[in-house]
């Protein structure tokens, strides 16, 4: 799902950067207001280095085209939304630097889509529905997360003229139904067993 340098034109990039950085100006000052700031910094920072070497092995498809998982609504249901934006960002930024995917001008984008979209949507999707079922609640917010992140982006490339609608929903969406249906799954198993070994975890304040 990684946007690349030239996709987009200039004036828009500019535009996701400039939401991104808000969004991390807005976790900065979260954290600089809670009580467990380095808590909060270290967890955020042992799940970026996770997300970042997790979601960097490419896993085989039968849709021919290799599977990265996203793992950012993992770190949601585990630390909040606005820490899945700052994972988002880390993780992007190692990943152009030095395995070349995705870009700088874009990386803006790539945050609004995989940050931003994906983790508000795994939050509120997450907190709605675990009311009812955990189970439910993690594969539903991880799910959903997924699609919604997969709409924005069809949507930004849209507005940027590199592709039809009819084309992006023809490749992207069954490809991305079915990550989302992947990474849910693995997201139950992987959540559900934290939270037994350490049900501390389950009552993190989420920022």
């Amino acid at each position: 799902m990684h946007l690349s340098d030239g996709l987009i034109p200039l004036w828009q990039a500019a535009i996701y950067w400039i939401l991104t950085i808000a969004l991390l100006a807005l976790y900065m000052y979260k954290i600089s207001k809670t009580e467990e700031t380095e808590k909060v910094i270290v967890k955020t920072a042992v799940l970026a280095a996770v997300t970042i070497v997790a979601s960097s092995i490419s896993i085989p498809s039968p849709f021919g085209v290799p599977i990265h998982l996203f793992l950012i609504p993992l770190v949601v249901i585990l630390l909040g939304p606005l820490s899945g934006v700052a994972v988002a960002l880390l993780c992007f930024l190692v990943q152009f630097l030095f395995l070349g995917m995705g870009g700088i001008t874009s990386l803006g984008a790539n945050v609004v889509t995989m940050g931003i979209v994906m983790s508000f949507s795994t939050y509120y999707f997450y907190n709605f529905i675990a009311e009812l079922d955990d189970r439910l609640g993690i594969f539903s917010g991880t799910f959903m997360g997924v699609i919604m992140a997969t709409i924005a982006q069809v949507a930004i490339l849209m507005v940027a003229g590199v592709a039809t609608f009819e084309v992006l929903m023809a490749t992207l969406v069954p490809f991305y139904l079915f990550v989302g249906v992947i990474e849910g799954i693995i997201n139950v198993f992987i959540i559900l067993s934290l939270f037994k070994l350490k049900p501390e975890l389950a009552m993190v304040k989420k920022i």
